[in-house]
């Protein structure tokens, strides 16, 4: 059975990469940007899953790194540097970021870390109007690296699609990795109980530090691929609000999820999409009125629907009159077997009594004879 699933799961994912290397070819150019902008929030998500899903820290600032990616690719490419070493900077320098962050704010909880990480977006967008040398100012800064080179034989939303799926995949395997090995279980380890964490060898402090400092990464590659897709970044990009809607994505797709994180970019890109089209004045009550109804109906997140469906059909299933499964054929015999074992060793039992009876008569017996 073991070997049927693995074999369907292989299945699933062939069939899965066929279709996501075959949907630029086949679909419209704004078919190809939605799904472009749904892998670049999905990194972001995904970094923030990380650190609150899994780990359990308060995060509210991720959009800043995403932002500060967003600069140091724009800069990188207006200094003509390659885009490769474009794309490590931008990680690399987030990363750094986040860990001077996490090192002084690791040691916080609740309200405090939540203060501290509020203010990455708050003081950033000012920041950013401030240093118009690197950032543009106000105005914001574009640059243009994501256009299909000839050889190609692509027009630029299809190649900005290949490149935004072989980064996000990548990222997304890096992360299941990560939180299937020994450090996810320190995650894990952290997030239910400190003190335990310590008891077993697993430092709080430095799981904390390593949970942020990966999630400011990944923010730093969503901003590399927020400029892939976009070409253009402004402090608006840093905002607060902006913030606050990745952690609605999150929570929505799937806290400690990876697959809630591509559930959650989905969420980020779509449901403004179609809230727009309702009706523009009333964006943000549509919105709030759906995160309320899905974190009502699913706690855990998008991701738990296919569990609760089955909880549900399992439930009726065994209710009176439901029809019953058909038990299997060795089954039956290994459960008649087990009875008739219990009844023989019953059967033995009593004459074991019969025989206690008779030596207690006997004894009384030759009592009254005495």
């Amino acid at each position: 059975m073991a070997t049927g699933n693995r074999t369907v799961r292989i299945v699933v994912l062939v069939l899965v990469a066929v279709v996501l290397l075959l949907a630029p070819l086949n679909l419209p150019p704004f078919a190809n940007q939605t799904l472009v902008r749904i892998g670049v929030y999905a990194v972001a998500v995904l970094g923030l899953n990380i650190v609150m899903g899994y780990t359990g820290q308060v995060n509210l600032g991720q959009i800043f790194f995403v932002g500060l990616g967003a600069y140091v690719t724009a800069y990188g490419v207006k200094q003509g540097w390659n885009i490769l070493l474009v794309f490590v900077l931008a990680c690399l320098i987030a990363g750094i970021v986040g860990l001077l962050v996490a090192l002084a704010a690791a040691r916080l909880g609740g309200l405090a870390i939540a203060m501290v990480t509020i203010a990455l977006p708050i003081v950033g967008v000012p920041l950013a109007k401030r240093l118009e040398g690197f950032t543009g100012g106000s105005q914001g800064i574009s640059a243009r690296f994501t256009d299909a080179p000839e050889w190609s034989g692509l027009y630029n939303d299809q190649w900005q699609y290949y490149i935004i799926l072989l980064v996000t995949a990548a990222g997304f395997l890096l992360a299941r990795n990560l939180v299937r090995g020994k450090y996810g279980r320190a995650f894990g380890v952290v997030k239910e109980n400190e003190a335990v964490a310590a008891s077993m060898g697993v430092s709080p402090y430095r799981t904390k530090v390593l949970a942020f400092t990966v999630a400011s990464i990944f923010g730093g590659a969503s901003g590399f691929l927020y400029l892939a897709a976009v070409q253009y970044t402004s402090p608006e990009t840093l905002s607060f609000g902006h913030s606050i809607s990745l952690l609605a994505a999150m929570v929505i797709g799937g806290a400690g999820s990876i697959a809630g994180s591509l559930i959650g970019g989905a969420y980020y890109v779509l449901v403004p999409l179609l809230t727009n089209a309702v009706d523009p004045g009333l964006t943000t009550v549509s919105q709030g009125a759906i995160l309320l109804i899905v974190l009502f109906l699913l706690p855990e997140g998008l991701v738990s629907l296919p569990r609760v469906i089955r909880r549900i059909t399992g439930r009726n299933r065994d209710r009176p009159g439901a029809p019953q499964r058909s038990v299997p054929a060795g089954a039956a015999g290994a459960a008649a077997e087990k009875q008739a074992d219990q009844d023989q060793t019953e059967h033995q039992a009593i004459p074991n009594q019969t025989d206690q009876q008779q030596t207690v008569q006997h004894q009384t017996g030759r009592h009254d004879q005495a």
